[in-house]
């Protein structure tokens, strides 16, 4: 059975190292995953060769919830935030030498680093009468890290495949339950995920999808349980030689209350969100040899409820393979 290589490598390795990217946990009103962002070109593809794959990758997004909801973060509510987060993901990817065969392994881990601004409005009671007053904060440092220790890739024919992966966040940033602005969560996060690829090259279309549940551990230092998630992201693309271009779309389902005394008061903050937007890709090879490949797409949020409303959300990928 042939499979991929050459060029289309970089094109699997930007798929295979995408993680699902995060932000604030669901008590910040985002949670791990951003959606749109986990799905990419050949993303179930696994190489039959024992290759090494680098990507890099830079997420921006600004985002809000009005002044009129209440917003859980850290140990206190606020009236709605406004938060502006760049995250820079680099990960190294190893492919195992497996050999020729349906199915073809790998590991990866992915080192984060986070700039985020908080600005919120905290209620204030003072002489008998309530008003809200504006706070604000940053935080700049490494995020909590991003690990993948098995990756297995299944091929049904030269053109369709699918991967199934164990992913882990582990909470190893900073973390301060009294500061807006934080690089961790301070959870465990364990993220089982399945995804499918479709190529038909006599069009030059491609089609790929990616599903996953987050479940999270209990934040220790606010007693607050998010409540697990359902992510799931697909792509249309079209190619056109080195160029392709697509449309992307992923949604986030809550699955279920958030617990714990302040998630309690609002109900279970129980949150969802759609999101679509354009996506542009190009492969090349460096020194005409090693398989490099870049991507760019903007995914603005349609609906969503209790989770962050993004209309600059953007994420740009680099994919070395060597």
């Amino acid at each position: 059975m042939k499979r991929a290589s050459g060029p289309v490598l970089a094109a699997i390795a930007a798929g295979s190292l995408t993680a699902p990217l995060a932000g604030h946990a669901t008590e910040g009103a985002l949670g791990r995953p951003v959606a749109g962002t986990s799905v990419s070109s050949n993303v179930a593809v696994i190489p039959d060769q024992p290759v090494w794959i680098a990507n890099l990758q830079q997420l921006y997004m600004d985002g809000s919830i009005s002044g009129g909801r209440q917003v859980p973060i850290g140990g206190r509510t606020t009236l709605g935030v406004d938060a502006k987060i760049a995250f820079t993901l680099a990960t190294l990817m190893k492919v195992w030498d497996t050999g020729p065969g349906a199915w073809n392994f790998a590991s990866s881990f992915t080192l984060p680093y986070v700039w985020t601004s908080v600005h919120a409005n905290a209620g204030v009671t003072a002489g008998g009468a309530s008003f809200s007053r504006g706070i604000s904060d940053r935080a700049s440092n490494l995020y909590d890290i991003y690990f993948s220790p098995i990756i297995a890739g299944f091929h049904f024919s030269q053109n369709s495949h699918m991967a199934l992966s164990f992913n882990v966040w582990a909470p190893t940033g900073q973390y301060d339950k009294n500061a807006l602005a934080n690089p961790s969560l301070n959870n465990w996060t364990f993220v089982p995920q399945a995804a499918f690829t479709h190529v038909m090259p006599q069009y030059g279309l491609e089609f790929n999808g990616v599903a996953a549940f987050q479940f999270y551990t209990r934040n220790s230092a606010t007693d607050y349980q998010n409540a697990p998630l359902f992510t799931l992201d697909v792509m249309g693309l079209k190619k056109f030689g080195a160029w392709g271009t697509g449309i992307v779309m992923g949604t986030v389902q809550q699955l279920g209350n958030d617990t714990g005394p302040t998630a309690d008061r609002l109900n279970g903050f129980r949150g969802h969100d759609f999101t679509i937007g354009p996506i542009v890709t190009y492969d090349t090879k460096l020194g005409g040899k090693a398989p490099l490949s870049f991507s760019v797409r903007w995914v603005p949020t349609v609906t969503s409820k209790n989770r962050l409303d993004s209309t600059a959300t953007v994420l740009a990928t680099a994919t070395l393979v060597f």
